[in-house]
């Protein structure tokens, strides 16, 4: 292979990199994606529930091409089986589609090339590259050939696991209470309401929860978020142990057929402290930029490439690529979502450290409540009116 050189390389060919190259190109750069995996959306690993409102926002049109399944809200069920039913007005933003996230990462991803964005797969970084103390591009790997892709501005969006943030000197690490580790069966032949995803919270997923994300009328993801700080050491499949016991539990689930098994790990994290460094911006999952009380990353991803790739080509333009030049993406994606991750962590926080009896107690008072709208500070306040004892520890994010 040859040496590359481009305005801007997309390290990662997920959600959060195919919106980022997609933004980049559209403004003027020349733009590489380049993605580690042979296919861009597999392995899936992800309950692949996403919202509808932050679609239109990024212009992306809903397909059936990516839809498996349209929900009319979610349900929250206690230990004791109270149930809190959230419509899609209710919820807001937490309720939308089930999809198949292989494809509607595909979808992504040609958006990016349509709009003039080239893509390279089986293509990993090995390493990025400095010049003048700044990040000049990375060092890659295809199908055992060695080459260098020299960019003006490198997009870390490689996931979870990210080297590029760490390769680049940023502090992504995390504490074992910021991390989930999950599994996920996806069930065939069981009997659920296709009309409801169904989040179950308490003991049975100590530090999470466990979801059922239907896919049609027979079919759902049912998997299960545990904190790693709650796994005892040397407790090997925790995350699955607690699973099967759940489904065990659950007759209409522990008849149905599993046909995939997904496992891997999210960050719960508070927002980090920063995502940028002379000649590079994080994004997506490398970013931390996961709600760390659902777990869910697609729309933080999907908006924060939205300003990464547009920071991206404002920097070609202006021929600047330093970390103060990139403040414009720091403050872009934390004017549209640090405020409600910060909220939704503190929360997290206080979460963990409930009871199945406080879970009961707290969910009792929702499902009897009569509600226009749900957002974590109403829930806290709904609360407080019958039992106010269970949120003394959560005072200061009502006030």
């Amino acid at each position: 292979m040859p040496d590359l050189e481009y305005d801007v390389v997309v390290v990662g060919g997920g959600p959060a990199g195919s919106v980022t190259a997609k933004h980049a190109v559209k403004n003027g750069a020349r733009t590489l994606m380049i993605e580690k995996r042979q296919e861009i959306g597999s392995p899936v690993r992800c309950g692949e529930g996403i919202a509808r409102a932050w679609l239109e926002e990024l212009g992306i049109k809903p397909s059936k091409k990516w839809i498996s399944n349209e929900v009319e809200g979610a349900r929250i069920i206690s230990p004791k089986g109270f149930v809190v039913t959230l419509t899609e007005k209710m919820a807001g933003n937490e309720c939308g589609y089930v999809i198949e996230r292989d494809n509607f990462d595909k979808a992504l991803a040609e958006e990016a090339a349509g709009a003039g964005a080239d893509v390279m797969v089986k293509t990993s970084a090995v390493d990025v590259i400095r010049k003048d103390g700044r990040i000049a591009g990375v060092k890659a790997r295809h199908m055992g050939d060695r080459f260098d892709i020299r960019a003006k501005v490198v997009i870390g969006a490689d996931g979870f696991e990210s080297q590029v943030g760490r390769w680049a000197g940023i502090d992504t690490t995390l504490k074992p209470s910021d991390v989930n580790v999950c599994f996920e069966y996806t069930l065939r032949h069981i009997d659920i309401d296709p009309k409801y995803n169904d989040f179950y919270v308490g003991s049975c997923a100590p530090g999470g929860y466990i979801w059922v994300f239907t896919k049609g009328p027979d079919s759902a993801n049912v998997g299960i978020g545990v904190q790693l700080s709650k796994i005892k050491s040397g407790e090997r499949g925790a995350a699955k142990m607690y699973l099967d016991r759940f489904i065990r539990g659950k007759k209409e689930l522990a008849k149905g057929v599993a046909i995939r098994e997904v496992a891997g790990a999210v960050s719960c994290c508070q927002p980090i402290e920063c995502t940028i460094a002379d000649g590079i911006m994080l994004v997506g999952d490398a970013a931390r930029q996961i709600d760390p009380l659902t777990g869910g990353g697609v729309a933080n991803s999907c908006r924060a490439g939205k300003v990464a790739g547009e920071v991206a080509a404002q920097a070609v333009k202006a021929d600047d690529f330093s970390k103060k030049f990139f403040q414009a993406y720091e403050k872009g994606w934390r004017a549209k979502f640090e405020e409600q991750m910060y909220r939704n962590w503190m929360a997290k926080e206080k979460l963990v450290t409930l009871s199945d009896e406080t879970f009961d107690k707290a969910c009792e008072v929702l499902a009897e409540a009569k509600l226009d709208k749900v957002n974590t500070l109403e829930i806290l306040r709904l609360i407080q009116r019958k039992y106010p004892e269970l949120v003394k520890e959560f005072e200061d994010l009502i006030t």
